[in-house]
């Protein structure tokens, strides 16, 4: 006959049901969730070169920047022809190091629903995922070949003016600036043409504002454009070859105007040296749980010419 006296050794109590650090909550499952709500809300940083560095010291990175070569008719009976090598330098400094936190006490631990845990870890993840977007988004002041990082006005900075015609920017207000249209989209597929970049891996980044616009044209409703797929980290479609994709994180590019940006992955990169890390820590002296997730992680311009940003109103 089995033993049905209750003692500490066959019950789960509060003591034992908490663990030996005391913490109410379980840490991996934080963690898992607060990765997959920052994988989610990632718009821009999916779009750039990537370039991991976790695990690995140090706070600098010395990106090779080489040249492209050229073809050489080859002549019989002589040497090939041996091509200088020209390769530039970019710097990247590890220096962006973002965190998100809150106390939990405990009286809110044992009386709160899981739903709780939820709203926190998709908020660290989004209000995480949207810093390192918008430091991305700030790189777009210093494209074109005399950008100087504190203002739009440089070489890849455009408006759109009559006809789908895209002018440099002068950032005078709204009163010159024209609406998005598909002539200045194909007009901008031409500006990154001409500058030599590649066909593959474009994305065209666009306010909700101008996704407004989109949804009013015809061609933009086919079935070439939007598919019967799930819309997933801002993705609304394709047009042309190139991926749609909408943020409210475009930023504000002058008096009235927000930032369209089109460019190559190649353009930006960004470098992880630390990923998301989710801690926990009993504080006891506020009865509470200190939830922490953090990331340390660096932005430059790669390659100014594979971007351009066209202002709208």
């Amino acid at each position: 006959m089995a033993n049905l006296t209750p003692s500490s050794s066959n019950t789960v109590t509060k003591a034992n049901a908490q663990g030996a650090n005391d913490v109410g909550f379980i840490p991996e499952l934080w963690s898992d969730e607060i990765v997959a709500s920052y994988q989610k809300n990632l718009v821009l940083a999916n779009l750039v070169n990537k370039m991991p560095m976790t695990g690995k010291k140090g706070d600098t990175l010395h990106i090779p920047k080489p040249d492209r070569g050229s073809a050489n008719e080859k002549t019989a009976a002589d040497t090939v022809t041996i091509q200088q090598n020209t390769n530039a330098e970019v710097t990247l400094t590890i220096d962006k190091h973002y965190e998100y936190s809150r106390l939990i006490e405990d009286i809110v631990e044992v009386q709160a629903l899981d739903s709780l845990r939820r709203f926190y870890t998709e908020d660290a993840g989004y209000a995480l995922a949207t810093q390192i977007d918008n430091h991305l988004f700030e790189l777009g002041k210093s494209i074109g070949s005399n950008g100087n990082g504190t203002t739009f006005i440089n070489d890849n900075s455009f408006q759109i003016g009559s006809n789908g015609v895209l002018e440099a920017f002068d950032d005078d207000g709204a009163g010159d600036l024209g609406a998005f249209s598909d002539a200045a989209f194909r007009n901008m597929i031409q500006k990154l043409d001409d500058a030599d970049v590649p066909m593959d891996s474009r994305s065209l980044i666009i306010p909700p504002s101008v996704r407004n616009v989109i949804m009013g044209e015809q061609r933009y409703s086919s079935r070439d454009f939007v598919d019967s797929g799930v819309v997933q980290n801002g993705l609304i479609g394709q047009l042309y070859g190139v991926n749609i994709y909408v943020t409210t994180n475009c930023p504000t590019t002058g008096t009235a105007a927000k930032g369209i940006f089109f460019l190559h992955k190649d353009a930006f990169v960004l470098a992880e040296q630390m990923g998301i890390r989710s801690q926990t820590q009993y504080k006891q002296e506020f009865l509470a749980n200190l939830y922490t997730a953090d990331t340390l992680y660096g932005v430059k311009v790669l390659r100014p010419e594979s971007a351009i940003v066209v202002s709208v109103a």
